[in-house]
């Protein structure tokens, strides 16, 4: 990055938005080379490994949510981001199709919450997994259908659900967290040095080829001493992380299906974006390769092959990504009157907002004041 940034930004500059154009443009491409790949394993003068606790988390533990034991996991820390770490797809083998299950089949229902809520009938958002499974279960014809619901969804939230309008959480917006997803959380972040953590509130964001994420940082939630913790599931995504001030060039790299990311300490309040979805160099999932030992007492079920034909299909061009967070601290409550906590964003000139990338739809709607179109989507 520092080659490209040299080139392309200018003392006083927003450098941050100049590389965010450059990796999101189109016509001509841009070059990848200054791109991270931590899939490749290699370390260097700006990567170096991270030291995990694999004594926090059991083997049996680990691979009931289809993890690989802790000390096989590769982590990555980077020079000049302390507090981020990257683990390269810490999933076995055939572990991550019931985790895109769950993402399109299970936290899409009711009572979480969608964008296709905002202009749809409760009753139409029901079941959006069942109203789109027969469409995606056929082969593609020549005809282009209507989109179906599911490639109509741009973000859901979980627990604490997420206001987009105020960039706030409250007691009174609240459905349970997924049991599984805290327990995979949980295990995750107790991994990477942090006991205790509290999955109170996700965000699911939903990726189509043309979805990009906005300039942010994320700091609404009450407590900034726990970690962001970050899952990616189908096709990679060019991510970049930057610093505390608009002026600094960020960091590109690859995320990847099953890569996870861990923001903590000062790395918790940088800026950072997703400019573009690359297509994955290969994305192969054998549900059938999760053996059936590690299956018993496992947090989620094994996948039908009826329902992964429809996951499949959908992630051979689509990214899932799940961000959890611990909103409160120990002893922390929210105040009666919600604060207008404002998040750090792009002012309008980019194609997402906190957590939304949009897509190609989104200029069907006319934005509001703060935030992207319902028809846009993440963390």
């Amino acid at each position: 990055m520092a080659k490209m940034a040299t080139s392309m930004v200018q003392n006083g500059e927003d450098a941050f938005r100049n590389i965010f154009k450059f990796y999101k443009r189109r016509n001509p491409p841009p070059d990848f080379s200054d791109v991270i790949d931590f899939s490749k394993g290699a370390v260097g003068d700006r990567i170096v490994p991270a030291v995990l606790k694999p004594s926090a988390v059991s083997d049996v533990e680990a691979a009931r949510v289809g993890l690989q034991p802790v000390r096989d996991w590769r982590a990555f820390s980077l020079q000049g981001y302390p507090g981020f770490m990257f683990i390269s797809n810490p999933f076995l083998q055939g572990s991550q199709p019931p985790w895109v299950r769950q993402c399109l089949k299970t936290y899409t229902q009711k009572p979480n919450v969608c964008n296709l809520d905002m202009h749809m009938s409760p009753s139409d958002t029901e079941d959006i997994w069942g109203k789109s499974v027969h469409a995606l279960s056929c082969p593609p014809s020549g005809k282009r259908e209507a989109k179906t619901l599911l490639e109509r969804l741009r973000w859901v939230t979980l627990g604490y659900h997420y206001n987009w309008d105020t960039k706030t959480y409250s007691s009174s917006h609240y459905t349970p967290f997924p049991a599984d997803l805290h327990s995979l959380s949980s295990h995750i972040t107790a991994a990477c040095g942090f006991p205790g953590f509290t999955a109170e509130a996700g965000i699911l964001n939903y990726y189509r080829p043309d979805s990009s994420l906005g300039i942010h940082v994320d700091e609404s939630e009450l407590d900034h001493s726990r970690p962001l913790l970050s899952l990616s599931f189908g096709q990679s995504a060019i991510f970049l992380l930057g610093g505390l001030n608009r002026q600094d060039p960020p960091t590109a790299m690859y995320m990847h299906s099953g890569d996870v990311m861990v923001m903590s300490g000062q790395s918790r309040l940088l800026y950072h974006a997703v400019p573009r979805i690359v297509s994955a160099p290969t994305l192969e999932m054998d549900p059938s390769s999760w053996s059936s030992s590690l299956q018993d007492g496992a947090a989620v079920e094994p996948v039908s092959e009826e329902d992964w034909a429809v996951c499949s299909r959908y992630i051979q061009s689509s990214r899932v990504n799940v961000t959890v967070r611990q909103v409160l601290g120990p002893g922390q409550s929210f105040p009666e009157t919600p604060s207008s906590h404002q998040t750090r964003t792009d002012a309008g000139q980019m194609d997402g907002y906190h957590e939304r990338p949009a897509d190609g739809d989104s200029g069907k709607r006319k934005r509001s004041s703060s935030v992207d179109s319902v028809d846009t989507v993440e963390t």
